[in-house]
């Protein structure tokens, strides 16, 4: 690969670097893209075409419009219209990652190169309407972290494991395309070899707290890497597709540094990996549904397949409930696993056993795994780099969600494999742990509670239940009220905001094929946004007024129909008319529910 000389005093420290700082020039045919420490190193991109060239040093004959700063290129997308590009405009840093800054994105913004669209027909112009709005549902994208030094997608073991000369390539190529969310974006600036512009973008959660430890400090850091390849929303992106990829696939990585000392501690979660949906309907609870496929053992397997070439040995944790629908898909599960003799499958009722104020009953879960735990144990290299422990297995845990119950089982035993590390690196005693120093575990805590929010805003659009869990042990009474509040907004979300059903609702799930490259614009495809059945009347509003307006005049005749037979029979008129709007929202549940409309649920 060719580098510039600019790059080349870049990549002379031993790891490769991006340019922090960029000027944004935009003119009205193109926009310019310079390193602010460096001007001659830089590209444009045409406004004409979206494509994009050199930086030349011949001088424009005008001078811009609009200079600012942006923080980073995040890649480029071409919809009906055109090219759009995506720029990082402001950004926070949150901490550090193996001494390296790691900064979250605060705000993006997709700038336009578009062609014009009067040669194009109103349901192209529609078409492209939508795609914008996606565009901006993508613009506040939550979760998102980067480093201009290093790559945050891979975890320690493997990091160290990579060969002489591996932190030198350009950051784009040190990643696990698995967890890079801009991964579909960033075709054009890699085939310009624009290396040192490039930003992988890891989304999921990034945590660190300094604990003091008998004044022997020490730092934590808690990372989790969203998998990009079952990407989507709660309720519409559910267990497997038919490659084993699953749906909410976190890989979350507890770190401890200390005098030189690393130790990592890895864990996974996903959608149970069946073959299975739960399709909203305006209940609140919709019912679960296992789609009876002939190759649901062939996704199982291919599934456990990957995480054991990746990470070794795996105990699958079902925390799922035993009764009800919850019940139904954990036998399927079960019977599934019967059948796969390399993977320990361990069932825990995680409700029945814990309920709201029993967590220390997940010493039973523990007492079933302890053993494959402690044999899988946790990685540890010293301060030359040499490598002491290594990890040699993965618990992979999975509730419906993978959200709350997940987070606290996983919160559960990365305070066991940190008390183990402390023990080993002479901070602890053998009889001491964490839960002993208030400080302390209280910055361990409320990094669990922190990044159970923030994976859960991901992937629910609301606050992560049970955190008082987390917290206290016990659920408390603001706890109890602050989860009714996040089940309500789960509720409104997953029923009405998730699709792109409504004109008023951001579609959620729609935004996520598109940038993930589930779904490619294409001209020539058939418009995915033809209205049919209810979609052809705004059938929300008049449902809503018929219905309001039903009950409300029931309630007003009903306080005269003792006067006269006229009034009576007003009141059973509206009632029926209520009756049957209340029947007709009922039986077409899904009907006026947000869905997807991009791709399938597979």
């Amino acid at each position: 690969m060719e580098i510039s000389e600019g790059m080349e005093i870049q990549s002379r420290s031993g790891h490769f670097k991006l340019w922090r700082d960029l000027e944004l020039l935009e003119y009205q045919d193109k926009f310019v893209f310079k390193a602010a420490e460096s001007p001659d190193q830089g590209f444009t991109l045409r406004r004409s075409d979206g494509n994009i060239e050199p930086l030349t040093s011949d001088p424009h004959s005008e001078s811009p419009p609009k200079v600012s700063t942006i923080y980073g290129v995040a890649g480029t997308i071409r919809l009906l219209s055109g090219t759009y590009i995506l720029v990082i405009t402001s950004r926070k840093e949150v901490g550090h990652y193996l001494g390296f800054p790691v900064f979250r994105v605060m705000s993006m913004k997709f700038l336009s190169c578009n062609r014009t669209l009067r040669f194009s027909n109103s349901q192209e112009k529609r078409d492209e309407d939508y795609f914008r709005t996606l565009l901006r549902v993508l613009e506040s994208t939550p979760g998102l972290y980067y480093s201009y030094e290093t790559d945050v997608t891979l975890n320690l073991q493997r990091r160290y494991k990579l060969a002489e000369g591996w932190m030198s390539k350009p950051i784009w190529k040190q990643a696990d395309p698995r967890f890079v969310w801009n991964k579909n974006i960033l075709e054009d600036l890699i085939e310009n070899k624009l290396d040192g512009f490039i930003i992988p973008l890891l989304q999921g959660s990034f945590q660190t707290g300094r604990l003091k430890l008998k004044n022997s400090p020490a730092t934590i850091a808690l990372i989790s890497r969203r998998c990009t390849r079952r990407l989507g929303t709660r309720m519409w992106r559910r267990g497997a597709n038919l490659e084993g990829d699953t749906a909410n696939f976190i890989e979350t990585e507890q770190l401890l540094e200390f005098e030189g000392f690393r130790c990592s501690f890895l864990q996974i979660r996903g959608s149970i990996p069946l073959i299975w949906e739960q399709i909203v309907d305006l209940s609140y609870k919709p019912r679960l549904n296992v789609i009876n496929h002939e190759q649901t053992s062939t996704v199982v397997e291919r599934h456990f397949r990957d995480i054991i070439q990746r990470y070794g040995e795996t105990v699958a944790v079902d925390l799922t409930d035993k009764q009800g629908d919850e019940g139904q898909l954990s036998s399927a599960y079960a019977d599934v696993m019967q059948k796969l003799t390399n993977v320990r499958y361990v069932s825990f009722d995680f409700h029945h056993h814990c309920g709201s104020s029993n967590l220390d009953n997940i010493q039973l879960l523990y007492d079933q795994v302890s053993n494959d735990f402690e044999k899988q144990g946790y990685f540890l290299a010293d301060w030359e780099g040499k490598i002491l422990l290594e990890q040699k297995g993965i618990i992979r845990s999975n509730c419906i969600d993978c959200l709350d119950r997940t987070n606290v089982t996983q919160s559960y035993l990365a305070q066991k494999s940190l008390n183990s590390q402390l023990q080993r690196l002479g901070v602890l005693s053998s009889t001491e742990s964490i839960s002993t120093f208030n400080e302390d575990i209280e910055i361990f805590i409320t990094l669990w509670v922190e990044q159970g929010d923030e994976i859960s805003l991901e992937y629910s659009g609301t606050h992560a239940l049970k955190s008082d869990l987390v917290r206290y042990g016990k659920q408390t009474f603001a706890g109890i009220i602050k989860d009714g509040i996040s089940a309500l907004s789960r509720y409104y979300l997953n029923n009405f905001q998730d699709g792109v059903r409504q004109a008023n609702f951001l579609g959620l799930q729609d935004a996520m094929d598109l940038i993930s490259g589930h779904y490619t614009v294409n001209s020539n495809s058939p418009s995915q946004f033809q209205p049919d059945g209810f979609e052809k009347f705004p059938y929300i509003p008049v449902a809503s007024a018929l219905l309001i307006g039903g009950l409300t005049a029931t309630t007003l005749t009903l306080n005269q129909a003792g006067r006269n037979t006229q009034h009576f029979m007003s009141s059973l008129i509206c009632a029926g008319v209520a009756a049957g709007m209340m029947a007709l929202v009922k039986a077409n549940g899904r009907q006026f529910c947000s869905r997807p409309r991009l791709c399938g649920l597979l």
